[in-house]
C-alpha cells in the first residue's frame, strides 16, 4: 500500500476533519473517477452527477472504510455501481442507447501533437464502442494500472473473469484497429 493509501487510511479514523480528508479524495481522484464514470455511460452530464454521488457517498461512509481495498479501488467500485444504475434506469436507455459517441476535435499548432491527439482519439473512440463489461477492464487496467486483484474486487468478480474479460478486450480491439485500418467499418 503506497503513502497516499496509509495516509488516507490514518485519517479515516473517528475524530479527524472529514471535510478534509474528503477535498483530498477529490483532488487525488476526482479526474479518474469522473472519467471512469464518463467511459461507462457515454455522457458528460451523467458523469458529472455519478461524481458528485460517489464522494456525497464517500463522506457519509468515510468512517466504514475498513481498507481491505484502496482508497481508489473503493471510490471506483461506488462510481461503477452509480453508472450501473444509471444505465440500468429504462427513460436512459431509450434515449442514450440510440445516440453516437462524439468528441469534440481540437486544432493544434504543431503538426506532431495533431497526429498523436488523432491517433489517440482514435484509439479511445474505438475503446467507446467495446461492450461495457471489456470497456472497464480496460479501462482499470491500462488508464488506471490497476492489478488484476483490485480490478476484481473493484468490479466484485473473480481474478479469471477478469482476465478473460481483458483478454477479450484486448482481442475485439486488436480487430477493430486493423479493421479501420484496412478502412473498414464497425458495425457492433
Amino acid at each position: 500500500m503506497n503513502s497516499v493509501e496509509k495516509h488516507y487510511l490514518h485519517h479515516l479514523a473517528p475524530g479527524f476533519d472529514r471535510a478534509a480528508v474528503l477535498e483530498d479524495m477529490m483532488t487525488e481522484f476526482g479526474e479518474d473517477i469522473w472519467n471512469f464514470a464518463y467511459f461507462l455511460t457515454r455522457r458528460r452530464d451523467a458523469a458529472d452527477d455519478i461524481a458528485q454521488d460517489v464522494f456525497l457517498i464517500a463522506y457519509n461512509r468515510m468512517y466504514t472504510f475498513r481498507g481491505e481495498a484502496s482508497v481508489k479501488s473503493w471510490l471506483l467500485s461506488i462510481a461503477r455501481n452509480k453508472s450501473l444504475n444509471y444505465l440500468r434506469n429504462a427513460f436512459i436507455r431509450r434515449t442514450v442507447l440510440m445516440g453516437a459517441y462524439r468528441r469534440e476535435g481540437s486544432t493544434a499548432s504543431a503538426e506532431q501533437v495533431v497526429f498523436e491527439r488523432m491517433s489517440s482519439r482514435a484509439v479511445w473512440e474505438t475503446v467507446m464502442k467495446l461492450p461495457r463489461k471489456h470497456r472497464e477492464v480496460l479501462l482499470l487496467a491500462y488508464h488506471y494500472q490497476m492489478k488484476m486483484d483490485e480490478i476484481a474486487a473493484t468490479l466484485d468478480l473473480s481474478e479469471g473473469t477478469v482476465k478473460s474479460r481483458l483478454f477479450r478486450a484486448k482481442k475485439k480491439m486488436s480487430e477493430l484497429l486493423k479493421e479501420e485500418q484496412e478502412g473498414g467499418e464497425y458495425d457492433g
